[in-house]
């Protein structure tokens, strides 16, 4: 599942469990502002398998992972890119991997991509739409009931169906 990002050198692939540190790291960034719910190296290290990494000269550039919820929901969650390469597509490319993740797990059948975002139009631009937040319970019980928000939560929920259309997964 390589493939070149727009950064020359930088490339996707399947995290490797002697990413953790630097998953870690790079989400405490982001969790530390409220941006991202934080993740300890354990819960990384267990998960791995649903991380997708940016590594660009030899270290994590961005991460994101697809936690699959039964039924052909799945949800883009953790998804980071290192500030100073903010801008540059790498979290598109990566999101488009994920996708691409989505419907290898569905075999085809329809399906459903979630997340819960402050980057609404970022998510729009790739083509999701904004839903009730409260769509999906398996959700809302195995995060949400111990975020420190889940009282005021602030986010939108976005979702995208599954087999994405091909012209919506083009490199830019």
């Amino acid at each position: 599942m390589a493939a070149q990002s727009p950064c020359p050198g930088a490339l996707i692939r399947p995290a490797r469990l002697e990413d953790a540190p630097a998953i870690y790291a790079l989400l405490a960034t982001f969790s530390t502002e409220g941006k991202l719910l934080p993740r300890p190296v354990a819960e990384i290290q267990t998960r791995i398998a649903n991380f997708l990494v940016v590594e660009l000269n030899g270290a994590i550039a961005a991460c994101g992972a697809l936690r699959d919820f039964g039924n052909n929901l799945n949800e883009i969650r953790s998804l980071a890119v290192r500030r100073d390469l903010a801008g540059q597509g790498i979290g598109s490319r990566l999101v488009k991997a994920l996708l691409k993740k989505a419907m290898e797990r569905t075999g085809g059948e329809h399906g459903h991509v979630f997340a819960l975002t402050y980057r609404v139009a970022f998510f729009q631009r790739l083509g999701f739409r904004i839903i009730d937040k409260y769509t999906f319970p398996p959700k809302i019980w195995s995060d949400c009931c111990v975020c420190p928000k889940k009282d005021h939560c602030d986010e939108t929920a976005v979702v995208i169906d599954v087999p994405v259309p091909a012209e919506l997964l083009k490199e830019d």
